[in-house]
């Protein structure tokens, strides 16, 4: 039976969100014909072989059950050596990390299990990086004329100024967001001058770099890219949040959100948003899989707002649903990005 790897937790903000998405992957495959191996990363980046139930991936507890936790040792050029199985896990077994954010999807990750020789599912070490910083992800958008919200960087050298600057620019509302973070984590609108530097500290609690950006306001609509030399898409899917954005809370935690597959929205305005959709994918070099996603405005106006390289894959994940919509099972679409992860560039 071949072995697959599936990779989980890891130091993000998006800890949880992993634990969700590896429970998913795991029961989707787990009588698809694989002897899974888990291994989680804790919150303080140690790994761990984890052999015990599956529902404490799920519900976070697999890290205090020690009789099914054992260590692993990442080799260079060979694999991860595994103490429970007193033996080399080659590096010719595909992984599937069921991770997100920092550490996870921002090439950090990729690097290492390039470093090691494996084949994984996701996007390479180059593309993984530039997709999670927003802020190069836009400046190498705009070469390639794809619409995007009007934004300003602030960091620490011009922090003192930003409420010149936006006011300068910008009339409120405004959206502020780290420029390397995922599921909106540390993201706010802001209705006011005086809610802007507490805005801005908050995304900077996750990275130094910060966008503050027009408020556009429109549908969100999302839409599943896969594939390597021929990538496809999905028909897009849209949020309905029922709050003031589709926020962390409202991804994880409330039940408030409302989702169509396909959006509502026109069959010219979903053609348009495929071609910019595969267009983003193709300029970013990504391989196997993404999300991207858009507003779409009342007057027909489509922002593309960002792409996510290793989307969640959690019950209420868009990234499945859509793909699920298309027609693929869960388990064909795991499948499918498995085989992906082994083609060569």
């Amino acid at each position: 039976m071949n072995e697959l790897i599936i990779l989980f937790g890891g130091r993000s903000a998006e800890y949880e969100v992993s634990l969700r998405s590896a429970y998913n992957v795991i029961k989707a495959i787990e009588n698809g014909g694989y002897s899974l191996i888990n291994i989680g990363m804790s919150r303080d980046g140690l790994w761990y072989e984890y052999s015990g139930d599956i529902e404490k991936i799920k519900s976070g507890e697999w890290i205090s059950d020690k009789e099914n936790l054992g260590g692993v040792s990442l080799l260079p050029h060979k694999g991860i050596y595994s103490e429970k199985r007193k033996r080399l896990i080659p590096n010719t077994t595909p992984v599937f990390p069921a991770v997100h954010g920092s550490y996870c999807e921002d090439g950090k990750l990729q690097g290492l299990l390039d470093m090691c020789g494996f084949d994984y599912v996701g996007p390479k070490t180059t593309a993984s990086a530039v997709c999670m910083d927003k802020h190069i992800t836009k400046l190498i958008m705009n070469s390639f004329g794809i619409p995007q919200a009007d934004f300003i960087l602030i960091t620490k050298h011009n922090k003192n100024d930003a409420a010149k600057l936006v006011s300068e620019k910008f009339a409120y509302p405004v959206f502020v967001k780290p420029a390397n973070a995922g599921s909106s984590v540390g993201s706010s609108k802001v209705c006011c001058e005086a809610e802007l530097l507490t805005a801005i500290d908050g995304s900077m609690r996750y990275d130094g770099k910060v966008l503050v950006e027009e408020y556009v306001k429109g549908k969100e609509v999302e839409i599943a890219v896969m594939g390597n030399d021929e990538p496809f898409t999905s028909r897009p899917g849209e949020i309905c949040p029922n709050s003031e954005f589709y926020d962390y809370d409202t991804k994880y935690k409330t039940d408030t959100a409302a989702f169509y597959i396909p959006a509502r929205i026109s069959a010219e305005t979903e053609e348009k948003i495929r071609e910019y959709a595969l267009t983003i994918y193709k300029a970013a070099d990504c391989r196997c899989l993404s999300r991207v996603d858009f507003f779409v405005c009342d007057n027909g106006r489509i922002v593309f707002n960002e792409i996510n390289t290793l989307p969640g894959f959690t019950s209420i994940s868009m990234y499945p649903s859509m793909m699920q919509a298309f027609g693929f099972t869960y388990a064909e679409i795991v499948e499918k990005l498995i085989g992906l992860s082994k083609e060569k560039e």
